[in-house]
């Protein structure tokens, strides 16, 4: 019986490659293991070589690993392009016949994978026979393979799904009498981890449960799963979803929405980002509220549309025209995702400053089964905002101790709502006194600032003092997570806000540390000129990858291993 199974699904765009490798995370979630899976696709409607991969384990797993026990190739091009991916003893599964391939490689396993579909109802059906095959071969439990099968496709009829399930069938039987072999059953395994998200779904949620109510955004992936999220609850939460005609209008949406009052966030990737970056100053000089998901790919200009990294780290941190106080988020799971939204819409609200939340496609597009959310935590906090009867004030930008003043919301009193990108005093009209300059910088920047800090979220921290010490921020957090777990003497630090930089934290972490390694998805070690910058740490080295491919469990260790 194995603990610890991957298993990758490949095909072209448009052969149900998704929704074979969701089948399957719900197939092993159900019957009791735990689950993680990565998708790599091209930037492509149709054609081009994508693959989705799930492991699957009696313990909980938070990183891929780069081989696979099971490669299951829906077409020629496929097999021959995933075959040095398989692990050693591993199966590669193909419809030989289909594919026209008259000789099979080591470990290659020939089935009837179309015949059974077509017996099925059609060639479409072709991934619910993989989802059967996989299920005889692994888990040996039909009645949690059909019941994935007929989740998934539920909403296209009661006849789609009993095809569906049918295929599975076929597939299931055809894998029990033909496929003679073992090695593959993973063992039992049981959890209460019953929800199956995505980051940018648990961060749509914590928008949700946030209290936003207005989404704007213009549709960038990797970032564009959010606003489908949000879209999809939108009548039964009563918020407003709209799709831009562009990035610079979606921000500047989200801006005079939270200027009425309410909550409001837009999402994009880099190059949406640097569209929005004159909307953000203004958000700032006007001290309105304003949440951004920045979820992250390949640059610069167009880049890899559909790939990972993590590139604009420096960007988030300076991004926008003059100076000005900011709170930056880098979650890096699907609970930290949906928290950092919750404290990111307060942040912006209490401070009436941006919050940016940074992301990338890993962990945007990754799905992993986890526990209940947690909605208690960051109780929603609407910051000085006057309750209804308050007298009117017309000092909306009234200079204060800690650099918040009361907001003044449209329509609430008789006051009226004065607000400008130019400097301003304190009722809001422009100036340009020298005097009345220093004050509001002051106010916006150090003060802010130093609020901001004062409730700067501190690092995750394992086997501080460790005599090897990783850093990172955003989606490193698993495969750290699982490399420290089996390498002893390594511990690593998390960052799940990166600005205000938890500095004090850091240095506590990583006194006495034998050597200090950033790992991170960019080719410059941005994260490694930040601690210098913040503590004076010149690190021993970093971890790069920037292919536009995550970090796997197995590359991590393997580049430790060359570090010593």
């Amino acid at each position: 019986m194995k603990e610890d199974i991957s298993i990758r699904i490949t095909g072209e765009a448009g052969q149900g490659i998704v929704s074979s490798g969701m089948m399957l995370c719900r197939m092993y979630k159900d019957s009791g293991r735990h689950v993680f899976a990565i998708q790599d696709y091209m930037s492509r409607i149709r054609g081009g070589h994508n693959f989705i991969q799930v492991r699957a384990a009696v313990k909980p797993v938070a990183a891929p690993r780069r081989l696979a026990d099971i490669i299951l190739a829906l077409d020629k091009e496929a097999a021959q392009a995933n075959k040095n991916a398989l692990a050693p003893g591993g199966m590669l599964l193909l419809d030989a016949g289909r594919a026209g391939i008259t000789e099979l490689g080591p470990g290659w396993v020939d089935a009837p994978i179309y015949a059974l579909a077509q017996e099925a109802g059609g060639p479409l059906y072709a991934n619910s026979v993989a989802l059967g095959i996989l299920a005889a071969l692994t888990c040996g439990d039909f009645e949690a393979a059909a019941a994935a099968a007929a989740r998934e496709f539920s909403n296209k009829g009661q006849d789609a799904a009993a095809k569906n399930v049918k295929a599975a069938r076929l597939g299931y039987d055809h894998a029990s009498g033909k496929i003679k072999t073992s090695s593959f059953r993973l063992a039992a395994g049981a959890h209460d981890r019953r929800l199956l998200l995505a980051g940018n779904e648990a961060l749509a949620l914590g928008a949700v449960s946030a209290g936003c109510k207005f989404f704007s955004a213009y549709p960038m992936s990797p970032s564009t799963g959010i606003m489908d999220t949000l879209a999809g609850y939108a009548e039964r939460y009563g918020h407003i979803v709209e799709q831009a005609e562009d990035e610079i209008a979606a921000v500047n949406m989200a801006v005079g929405a939270s200027f009425a009052g309410v909550r409001a966030m837009t999402a994009t990737s880099g190059g949406g980002f640097a569209l929005m970056c004159e909307g953000l100053s203004l958000a700032a000089m006007t001290e309105t509220p304003l949440v951004i998901a920045v979820v992250m790919r390949p640059g610069p200009a167009t880049g890899f549309p559909t790939r990972t990294a993590q590139e604009d780290l420096e960007f988030a941190l300076h991004a926008g025209h003059g100076e000005f106080a900011r709170a930056v988020y880098t979650p890096g799971s699907p609970e930290e995702c949906f928290l950092a939204a919750r404290r990111a819409f307060n942040t912006a609200d209490r401070f009436q400053a941006p919050a940016l939340i940074l992301s990338d496609q890993y962990l945007a597009e990754s799905f992993t089964n986890i526990g209940s959310l947690e909605t208690t935590a960051d109780s929603p906090d609407r910051g000085r905002v006057p309750g209804p009867g308050a007298g009117p004030t017309t000092r909306r930008y009234e200079y204060s101790p800690d650099g918040v003043s009361p907001r003044l919301i449209p329509g609430r009193s008789d006051a009226l709502a004065v607000a400008d990108s130019d400097e301003h005093g304190p009722e809001g009209h422009i100036t340009e006194l020298a005097e009345v300059r220093i004050r509001m910088m002051e106010k916006r920047l150090r003060l802010k600032l130093a609020g901001l800090a004062k409730e700067v979220l501190p690092p995750t921290v394992v086997n501080p003092g460790a005599r090897t010490m990783l850093c990172g921020f955003g989606s490193t957090l698993g495969v750290m997570r699982e490399v420290c777990a089996a390498s002893a003497g390594t511990g690593f630090l998390h960052y799940p806000q990166v600005w205000p930089f938890p500095t004090e934290a850091t240095n506590a972490a990583l006194k006495g540390a034998g050597r200090v390694l950033t790992v991170e998805n960019n080719a410059s070690g941005q994260l490694a000129r930040l601690l210098r910058r913040e503590t004076g740490t010149l690190v021993s080295g970093s971890v790069l990858k920037y292919d536009g491919r995550p970090f796997t469990a197995d590359e991590l260790a393997a580049a430790l291993e060359g570090e010593k």
